[in-house]
């Protein structure tokens, strides 16, 4: 408890008044800065040419869209789990887009603003198939790799305390630092969100070694973050962000966006700025979304693209599924 107390004082030093005008700043200095992992396949990762690419990476680009019409004006800072807050907080990056539960704290405490959830996960573990362990309640007594600064260090807590159980923490404190300590068998156990471990095995030499145990042990609602205060940037994440989840349940794709424009559907014209000054009304420009969705695409096409069953890292959609397809992904009407 007072680990997160001296951490909300920083924040709260560090923020001071509300920030306002970060929209105007973005343009001013021709960029945006986005925080991320700092380096999770799939998620957000550098590829083969050094260019980062991933699910988390597309809502920096279409925020960058948004904001300019071009994807590639954007730099990404990363950040760690320690660092990612007070990275946010003192203005050295405009957005927040990594793995980074939704909570209490940190939306009140700390005086940060969820955009939004683009992405249900919950925390889950990951052992060595030849450890011969089925359940997550058999690991008492077991090492546990764990990252610091993030929620699964309290969750761990409160499972093993719940289910009278021990364990010995290995702190760590990137997702990259946790794989080899993890391979060469520093700790048993791996934990953190159950995306996050699937990505983690896809990289590992052997993926078929290691399983994740059938427990999910919280709610992990991942999603972009601001600082308090700036209300029209927060509308700026959080409506890009919509963007991308009311296009796929529209059927507006990438591919056929420039058709979709002929559309007699009012809310499609509405996104794509045929009708309307949705744009205007957040300082961005007429055809902004439609910008967005020509350049990332929607969110089923980005979520098949780095995380879904045809990619190493083989995730279903399950609850990301849209509201009308067995899933809970939802975004307000845009209108």
């Amino acid at each position: 408890m007072k680990k997160l107390s001296m951490m909300a004082a920083a924040v709260a030093f560090m923020t001071g008044n509300a920030y306002a005008g970060t929209l105007d700043d973005v343009k001013a200095k021709g960029y945006l800065d986005c925080g991320i992992n700092t380096g999770l396949i799939g998620f957000a990762a550098p590829d083969d040419k050094g260019e980062w690419t991933g699910f988390d990476i597309d809502m920096c680009r279409a925020i960058a869209v948004a904001v300019f019409g071009d994807k590639t004006k954007v730099k990404f800072t990363s950040t760690t789990g320690k660092s990612r807050f007070p990275t946010l907080a003192s203005g050295e990056i405009d957005v927040l887009s990594r793995n980074t539960t939704w909570t209490f704290s940190r939306d009140v405490q700390l005086g940060f603003e969820f955009a939004g959830v683009s992405y249900y996960d919950g925390q889950g573990f990951m052992v060595r198939k030849d450890l011969g362990v089925k359940s997550a309640k058999d690991l008492d007594g077991a090492s546990v790799c764990i990252q610091t600064g993030t929620t699964t260090e309290l969750n761990l807590s409160d499972f093993f305390k719940t289910h009278g159980m021990s364990f010995e923490p290995i702190a760590i404190e990137t997702n990259a630092e946790a794989r080899p300590s993890y391979e060469q068998g520093r700790c048993d156990v791996y934990t953190t969100d159950a995306s996050g471990l699937a990505a983690t095995r896809a990289q590992m030499d052997d993926p078929s070694a290691h399983i994740l145990l059938p427990e999910i042990i919280s709610k992990e609602p991942l999603g972009p973050l601001v600082r308090h205060g700036d209300h029209q940037w927060g509308d700026v994440v959080r409506w890009s962000l919509n963007v991308l989840i009311i296009a796929e349940e529209l059927g507006v794709t990438s591919a056929n966006v420039d058709e979709m424009k002929n559309s007699k559907n009012p809310e499609i014209q509405r996104l794509l700025g045929v009708s309307g000054e949705y744009g205007e009304m957040l300082g961005l420009s007429k055809d902004w979304a439609y910008n967005i969705i020509k350049a990332v695409g929607n969110y089923g096409e980005s979520f098949e693209r780095h995380i879904g069953p045809n990619t190493a890292i083989g995730l279903e959609r399950g609850l990301n599924a849209l509201w009308n397809n067995g899933g809970i992904l939802y975004a307000p009407p845009f209108r």
